[in-house]
């Protein structure tokens, strides 16, 4: 019994001892708050520096991407006209020499060449036929040299594109992780905004506690107000039109890089047609990230972030031209964009 009773206390003392050397931390003072506040507002300014630059770099890129795709385009419809007047030349020299043999002419042309009147008429036919034969030759070799070459063209400009998609890519990376970082950054400000009213509404209290029960009564609560922005008038027949346009080329459409043309798109591309009917280009997504953005999304406005964009349907819900491969679908507003107004 005695030993369990000396047990105890020195686990009574060992507790009480480590309680003791517990250390307790003050709440940090308001001025020590505002501090921490202006760092993290520091850095949130260097994190948006940051992301805009990559953003100006990612609309460059963009711009770089529908010049390449056009110019792939261009090498596309050149090699199949080059093909196609190869293959006429081809066509016209069979035809030729089945002509001179149908004729008798093609039998021997050395016999036409040894058979002329005189040195000067055989030197002369002798000239003709190898003129007729280089010329065949060259035409064939001109077009096959400038086939050769708007093939090489080709795969050149489909390579950088495909450095670019690449680079593209890295981009979308680092601006998704950018923008986290600034999210959970503003999160902390906003965090810090609450702890520095927190204490300002504690040293109130302490204030008003050391002054006269009179001064307590006074009102000293503030009114804030601002201004509403206002938005153009939304026009609902417009914007039906401009959904119906979207939903007609679900599934219809590829992405091609730079394209705005029945069947073929990218996604700035598309938005411009929904938007106008027209198969013209009305800029790219920084184009539009300059528009009127509109807190109250109708169905017919354009949901766009610095990387995409779309014809938002409503619900949550946008169609676009989603990427190479895929073409023109329906799916959710991605995380991160605003809603503008044509």
């Amino acid at each position: 019994m005695k030993l369990k009773k000396v047990h105890s206390a020195f686990i009574a003392a060992v507790l009480s001892c480590s309680l003791a050397v517990t250390p307790v931390f003050a709440d940090p003072t308001q001025e020590e708050l505002e501090d921490q506040k202006k760092a993290a507002e520091n850095e949130l300014g260097d994190l948006q520096t940051q992301l805009d630059t990559l953003i100006q770099k990612a609309s460059d890129l963009e711009n770089e991407l529908i010049s390449t795709g056009q110019q792939i385009t261009q090498a596309e419809a050149d090699l199949e006209e080059a093909e196609t007047k190869r293959e006429e030349q081809y066509e016209a020299m069979k035809l030729r020499i089945k002509f001179m043999y149908e004729s008798g002419s093609g039998t021997s042309t050395m016999e036409k060449v040894v058979s002329s009147g005189s040195i000067s008429d055989m030197l002369t036919q002798a000239e003709y036929s190898q003129k007729v034969h280089e010329y065949d030759r060259t035409q064939l070799q001109e077009y096959a040299d400038t086939v050769t070459e708007i093939e090489n063209l080709q795969a050149t400009l489909e390579e950088e594109m495909a450095n670019l998609q690449a680079t593209e890519a890295e981009y979308r990376a680092q601006q998704e992780t950018l923008n986290e970082t600034i999210a959970s950054k503003q999160d902390e400000i906003s965090n810090l905004d609450d702890m520095i009213q927190e204490a300002a509404r504690k040293a109130e209290e302490e204030r008003r506690a050391a002054e006269e029960a009179a001064r307590q009564q006074e009102n000293q609560g503030t009114t804030g107000g601002g201004s509403i922005g206002t938005t153009p008038p939304y026009n609902s027949v417009t914007g039906n039109a401009v959904v119906d346009r979207a939903y007609s080329y679900i599934g219809k459409a590829e992405y091609v890089w730079g394209a705005c043309s029945p069947g073929a798109f990218d996604c700035s591309g598309f938005v411009a047609y929904c938007l106008t009917g027209n198969y013209a280009r009305l800029g790219n997504t920084m184009t539009f990230l300059g528009w009127p953005r509109v807190s109250d999304p109708q169905p017919g406005d354009v949901c766009v972030n610095a990387t995409h964009c779309g014809i938002y349907i409503g619900n949550g819900q946008m169609i676009h031209c989603a990427d190479v491969g895929i073409g023109v679908i329906q799916g959710p507003v991605q995380a991160g964009m605003v809603y503008v107004r044509y």
